[in-house]
């Protein structure tokens, strides 16, 4: 490479504190250890409301960059995630470059919960992509700052599909004009745990579902156990559907699949589903497709690992849940009254929240 591309790559490059101030990260720390093969990231994007919870994702990444990218978008939108859902909770998230499937063990999620311990309480991890409920409790024998914990609340990912659910209905019936999914078609894309529980929920109802998933296990569980239909990995976007749930990883609604895609609705599981919310939230809109935001309707399982920890009961649990729906129904309205984007109007909600709250923590 010459030297003038070389340059021209540089200042395209951000460096870490850039990526931080972006958007107002606080803290990352980056932990490794040879010994037990732990490379991990851990996000805590904002404090102002409380501590930061946030699942940790464990995933093969192409690269360490890869990785930070996605802890600080991931912890930015559990901050929002908290705050909208009108939770004493900051924002943060936490990823172990791995292939879960292999490179799982005792001394990596211990050595891990070393971690996350000398954060003190200011970060609280919990399940996500590739964790299970049993690996927590490998964290949580070096730290009390854990949730979702076998004989506790356990995995979060029923609440999690529920309130996907919950922010599903109420998008349909915008769109649709009644709630009922009754024959309706819904692509899920992703089966793991929350994507499985989702099933469970529309076959329940009636509604005709399309699956797929990377791992084929996964694929063949859930179209045996639900008795539905799948697809390969590359032709979910073309399935002719009225709602697509993406409930796998992030960055899906892009410039190729919108331009593939035909739905009515968009609501799922997964993190940071926009490729740029910018551009693609607006894509979505000039579609006419309703998008159910992501960190709204997607926030059970947070509520349940804030339930843990506060010692509310299951029934509480799943009655905030539930009001996922109302949540839905009041963003999709608010941004149709603004003329903006739905992700726009649930960020200014979210936003808002965490700036009075700000304002009202600088009296003592």
């Amino acid at each position: 490479m010459e030297v003038k591309e070389l340059k021209d790559v540089c200042k395209e490059e951000k460096s870490v504190i850039a990526q931080l101030a972006e958007n107002d990260h606080e803290q990352v720390l980056f932990c490794q250890d040879k010994t037990v093969g732990l490379k991990a990231i851990i996000a805590i994007h904002n404090t102002v409301l409380g501590p930061a919870l946030g699942g940790t994702r464990m995933w093969q990444y192409d690269n360490e960059a890869d990785a930070l990218q996605d802890v600080l978008r991931l912890s930015r939108g559990m901050s929002y995630k908290a705050s909208i859902s009108g939770l004493n909770l900051g924002g943060g998230k936490a990823v172990i470059i791995g292939d879960s499937r292999k490179h799982k063990s005792e001394a990596l999620f211990r050595r891990f919960g070393k971690f996350v311990d000398s954060l003190a309480g200011k970060y609280i991890t919990a399940e996500d992509v590739g964790i299970s409920p049993s690996d927590i409790a490998y964290v949580g024998m070096e730290t009390k700052h854990c949730a979702g914990l076998p004989g506790k609340s356990g995995d979060p990912s029923p609440v999690t599909a529920y309130g996907v659910f919950m922010g599903l209905k109420a998008a349909a019936k915008v769109q649709f004009g009644t709630d009922s999914l009754a024959n309706r078609t819904v692509a899920v894309q992703g089966v793991g745990h929350v994507g499985a529980y989702l099933v469970e929920y529309l076959t329940k109802e009636g509604a005709k579902v399309v699956v797929t998933d990377i791992h084929q296990e996964s694929v063949k569980h859930v179209c045996d156990k639900f008795n539905v239909t799948s697809v390969a990995p590359e032709d979910i976007y073309d399935v002719d559907m009225d709602i697509f749930a993406p409930c796998a990883l992030g960055a899906v609604i892009n410039d190729d699949t919108l331009a593939k895609l035909n739905c009515g609705v968009i609501a799922g599981a997964a993190n940071n589903q926009l490729k740029n919310e910018e551009i693609h939230g607006q894509a979505v809109r000039e579609k006419g497709i309703i998008y159910a935001p992501d960190f709204l309707i997607n926030a059970g399982g947070l509520i349940n690992c804030y339930s843990e920890i506060h010692g509310i009961n299951d029934k509480q649990t799943m009655a905030t849940t539930e009001n996922i729906y109302q949540t839905t129904l009041q963003i999709i309205n608010e941004a149709e009254a603004q003329n903006i984007p739905t992700y726009l109007a649930a960020n200014k909600i979210a936003e808002k929240r965490i700036e009075l709250i700000g304002k009202v923590k600088q009296y003592y």
